[in-house]
């Protein structure tokens, strides 16, 4: 198991000057945000090509709503997804992070037609993924679908909601991702299900039960760790939270707590 943070995580004015403090703090990658990625694709590429650093994977940041109203929104988020696709394949990253929607349903209700909105929006996003599944072959990486909690979106909450979809698409190209912040609200059992996803789970997200580091909650992450590491995980776990002042300081600090755990299971 690898350690990635956000590239947020790190200090430093320049991706060159984050690229040497996350080197002096013994992490193994980075996450990208995908937002104007394009626009700085040269500068991480120069960054890390001198660097034991890798590029851990590309959070979201496209345009549009997978699961918007409007045609237009959806092909503008189809579109902002092979784009970032690609420079996930140019990167040599696990993959990109896509979240469907965010917040309560733009569709409508289509009752009688269909019991609920859930059913539409499933199959379209079925039917993005199926298109969407060739690019990520295409360029060699992984579309990783994140669940939310329920207070940030309606769809797709639960680790075995992501691997429903998985199975129904059925490509190679789509995969999970698992968010212990999320999965501290929805999850009745956390390490049980990552043991159900295990199959597909190709990333993680690393933060405690109140979003700080961890170590400054109260989530337990050794049995979680358990299942990972007895079922082969070999991806990263990449750092999305907060870090409590002093910064670098409480960075080693939940570094050490974390790498102490993966050392002990």
């Amino acid at each position: 198991m690898k350690i990635s943070l956000q590239e947020g995580l790190l200090t430093g004015k320049t991706f060159f000057e984050k690229i040497a403090f996350g080197e002096r703090i013994g992490i193994d990658g980075v996450e990208l945000w995908g937002r104007n990625l394009g626009d700085r694709i040269k500068e991480v590429k120069e960054a890390i090509s001198t660097s034991k650093l890798k590029i851990s994977s590309i959070c979201s940041g496209y345009p549009g709503d997978l699961l918007g109203l409007e045609r237009e929104v959806r092909e503008t988020a189809i579109k902002g997804i092979i784009e970032r696709l690609k420079y996930a394949g140019e990167l040599d990253a696990v993959g990109l992070i896509v979240v469907p929607t965010f917040g309560k349903p733009k569709l409508p209700d289509l009752y009688p037609l269909y019991r609920d909105v859930k059913e539409v929006e499933r199959k379209i996003l079925v039917s993005e993924l199926k298109l969407l599944d060739k690019y990520a072959l295409e360029y060699g990486v992984a579309i990783l679908l994140e669940p939310l909690n329920r207070y940030e979106t309606h769809f797709l909450n639960r680790i075995e909601d992501a691997v429903s979809i998985v199975e129904e698409v059925g490509g190679d190209g789509i995969r999970i991702m698992a968010d212990f912040f999320h999965m501290n609200i929805e999850e009745k059992d956390i390490a049980e299900s990552l043991k159900h996803g295990l199959k597909y789970l190709m990333h993680i997200h690393l933060a405690d039960s109140n979003r700080l580091a961890p170590g400054f909650g109260h989530t337990d992450f050794r049995e979680p760790f358990k299942v990972l590491k007895e079922g082969g995980y070999k991806y990263y776990m990449a750092y999305e939270c907060k870090i409590p002042e002093p910064h670098e300081e409480s960075l080693r600090k939940s570094l050490s707590y974390i790498r102490k755990i993966i050392g002990e299971v």
